[in-house]
This record gives structure tokens, sequence and C-alpha cells, in this order.
């Protein structure tokens, strides 16, 4: 595709140890992600697909080789300039939800933006706009620990929208729901996908979750072993 990518790996390694305990968790990696695309990263226990993740979200740092964000070398911000990337740019959707049991939904959604210095007419609007997305508007004075486990990862989809990020990583966001609330979720997340344009990178290691994703990235001992286009998601 022309223009710069959203995420460009450039021949990234990440190592851990030296000599005999040296773990090679990325090896020579180079991949690039588009504006707008839905990517399945797979991958057994150990294959290096966590500690990609980790880098694309700037929670971590390459060993070797250069990983761009828009074009922008991302090993060149100090620690200030990577948080207000993830701050402005990224959004995060945890297998464990990571809600606020005692906190409304709202108020969950509002943290992001206090922390951004959103006004509180703002932090209000924009949070009422991110339930609606997903559906959850009349929940939204509703605690966390009030809400079942698919609208808890709903409101922690909401909340990763809230500050309108360029991308969503999505790691394992099924694991804690039964099959039924698994597919709402990844039904939602295709749905932002394609009338919101919203990229998405999502980990999983089940291969019915991965079929919502237009691209499959398969990772095997720290590199790449397949990278495939499929012509479209779920049924």
């Amino acid at each position: 595709m022309a223009g710069t990518p959203l995420i460009r790996f450039d021949h990234v390694s990440k190592i851990y140890g030296k000599g005999e305990t040296e773990v090679r968790a990325l090896d020579d990696v180079t991949l690039s992600i588009d504006d707008g695309e839905f990517v399945a990263i797979m991958g057994p226990s150990g294959s290096g697909k966590s500690t990609a993740m980790n880098i694309l979200g700037c929670l971590d740092t390459p060993t070797s080789g250069r990983y761009f964000f828009r074009g922008v070398d991302v090993g060149t911000l100090n620690r200030s300039q990577r948080a207000l990337l993830r701050r402005n740019y990224i959004g995060f959707v945890f297998q464990g939800f990571n809600l606020l049991k005692r906190t409304t939904a709202r108020e969950n959604l509002e943290l992001p933006l206090i922390y951004r210095g959103d006004s509180a007419a703002v932090r209000k609007e924009r949070a009422l706009k991110a339930l609606g997305l997903v559906g959850l508007a009349d929940r939204a004075n509703h605690t966390s620990s009030e809400l079942s486990g698919g609208q808890q990862q709903r409101v922690a989809i909401a909340r990763a929208l809230v500050t309108e990020p360029a991308v969503i990583f999505a790691d394992e966001p099924t694991g804690n729901l039964d099959s039924s609330r698994s597919h709402e979720i990844m039904k939602l997340l295709e749905d932002l996908n394609r009338t919101r344009h919203i990229t998405i990178v999502l980990v999983t290691h089940e291969d019915d979750i991965a079929g919502y994703a237009r691209r499959q990235i398969r990772f095997r001992d720290g590199k790449i072993a397949s990278d495939t286009l499929t012509q479209q998601g779920a049924a």
C-alpha cells in the first residue's frame, strides 16, 4: 500500500539473558501494519507474539532494530514522549478487563481523559459517546461489579476508544469469556474496524477468534512463520 505504514518493525530483535541463558524472544522481525487493518497475531506460548505486542504498545523496547509509529522512530523518544504516544494514539484491551470494580462505567472511561487533562464536560461527553459505540449507553452509571463479563469487556473496549486512538491492541480479549460472549465481543471489534476504520491488532491463540481478522500473522520461535491475508472475517 502507498504511504507510510501506521506501525513498522525494521529488523527488530528482543534478547533476554546472555550466553547459554540467552533467549531470542524476537529474532530479526520485519513487518508493517497500515491504517485501518484488522490483524491477528498468533502463535504458541513462547513464540514471540506477546513480546511483539509489548513493543508495539510501547510497553517495552527492542534490543536491536527499530520500531516506527507513523514514521517516527520510537527508539528516539524518551520515556515521557513514549508515555504521551501511548496516551494519545494507543488503546489497550486486556483479557482481565482491568476495570475499577466500585467505579461506574462512565468514571472508568473518564480516567484516561483525566490523565490527559480534559475538562469535566469533555470527559463526560466523550465517555457517553464511547459507551454508546459499544451499546452500553444505558449502563453508564452501573459499577463494574453490576455488569456481566461481556458487558465489562465492552466497557474496557469503550475505555480504549475514548481517547480516539489510532490503534487498539487487544491482548486475548475473549480469554475470560464464554463462547457466546467471545463472539459478541469479536463482532463488536469487527464492526468498529469496518465502520470507524479503527486499526485493531489482536493477540489470540484461538483460530475461530483470529478468523474475524482480515490478516493473520503467525509467530514461531521469535520469527514470523506466516503472514496471510484473508478475504473476509468470520461470517
